[in-house]
């Protein structure tokens, strides 16, 4: 930042236009009394000659400098500080196996659910042209299946929570050498859905939290196949605590496609049935003063995420820091050089008679 501390010394510059002026046009006697001097105006004017009008210059570009000394110029580096309070938010991703239905698309192309929350999650972390960003939240991450997986806790250090994120994977079968599965039962468990446990859990993550304001942000595309607590039971929780629960139906109730395997190995699309109980979650989210959505494309997933943006503002106290270097010395030191020098060429080289 550049300012004039006392600008009203600029008045002066119209004083010192009047004296230029006044000094133009006034009539100086002559030094010399010749009855006539027309003959001389023939005569070659020397250098010294042409360099007189630049020579009176420098007396009074150099008042210009000195008006401007002391009209007090000031660099400023402004700095902006914010005293951020931020919000708790826990992430309760569902990881069952109807996660997989390729029914949502990223950039034109097919992608299974669990990456469309994972790639719309991060824009709502980090920020994009229709998101601000979260960057003053403390953020945690869940996910479940039949069972729940902590994978982060609330942290600041986003970008250790965004590669969390990249962990976060679809179950995948056990087999041994021969392509037997190992745990069937394990992973029958794991392709399931236990929205009431992940509820619970992530209330234990976040109710010690010191933000005032604490979210937890429930992603499924199903309905409670597994698990000891039911939804309802989980938003009670919440309720306890006062912790709102935001939630995010995936997807619809009907068919959706899927890519399975054959038993040769090759890759095929098919479509399976799905369904989601849109009622119990959206009684999860009322009960606990939050919201229900249903998003059944990645766009609709974006503008849920910044509905959510603006429903859970970080409050912002800013104040404004300037610290300003004087730069008068700058002008007045060569004003003050400008006017020794013209003294110094009048009283020698340029002298006139008087």
């Amino acid at each position: 930042m550049f300012r004039f501390q006392s600008p009203y010394y600029f008045l002066f510059l119209i004083l010192l236009a009047a004296v230029i002026i006044v000094l133009k046009f006034r009539r100086s006697p002559a030094s010399v009394v010749f009855s006539d001097v027309s003959l001389l105006w023939n005569l070659p004017r020397t250098f010294v000659q042409k360099c007189t009008f630049f020579v009176s210059c420098l007396f009074y570009l150099g008042m210009v400098l000195w008006i401007v000394a002391l009209a007090r110029p000031q660099s400023g580096k402004e700095e902006y500080r914010i005293r951020a309070e931020g919000i708790a938010i826990v992430l309760c991703v569902d990881r069952s196996g109807s996660m997989a239905a390729i029914d949502f698309t990223l950039n034109g192309e097919r992608v299974n659910r669990l990456e469309a929350v994972k790639k719309t999650f991060r824009d709502f972390v980090t920020g994009n042209s229709s998101l601000s960003g979260r960057k003053d939240d403390m953020i945690g991450l869940l996910a479940f299946g039949g069972y729940v997986d902590a994978f982060c806790p609330l942290t600041l250090d986003h970008a250790t929570l965004l590669e969390m994120l990249t962990q976060i994977r679809l179950p995948e079968p056990i087999v041994d050498a021969q392509g037997n599965l190992l745990d069937q039962r394990l992973y029958e468990e794991e392709n399931m859905t236990a929205i009431g446990d992940a509820l619970a859990q992530a209330v234990d993550r976040i109710k010690n939290a010191p933000a005032k304001s604490k979210v937890i942000i429930l992603l499924s595309d199903g309905e409670q196949t597994f698990g000891t607590l039911t939804p309802l039971e989980g938003a009670e929780i919440a309720k306890a605590f006062g912790i709102k629960v935001y939630a995010i139906g995936i997807g619809s109730t009907g068919e959706a496609p899927y890519i399975v395997t054959d038993p040769f190995g090759r890759q095929r699309i098919t479509v399976q049935s799905v369904s989601i109980d849109e009622k119990t979650l959206e009684k999860v989210a009322v009960m606990t003063g939050g919201q229900y959505f249903n998003a059944q494309n990645t766009q609709a997933l974006e503008r849920i995420y910044a509905e959510i943006d603006q429903l859970e503002k970080t409050i912002h106290e800013g104040r404004t820091y300037t610290q300003y270097t004087e730069l008068f010395r700058y002008p007045l030191i060569i004003g003050t050089i400008l006017i020794l020098l013209h003294i110094v060429l009048i009283c020698t080289r340029f002298r006139r008679l008087p």
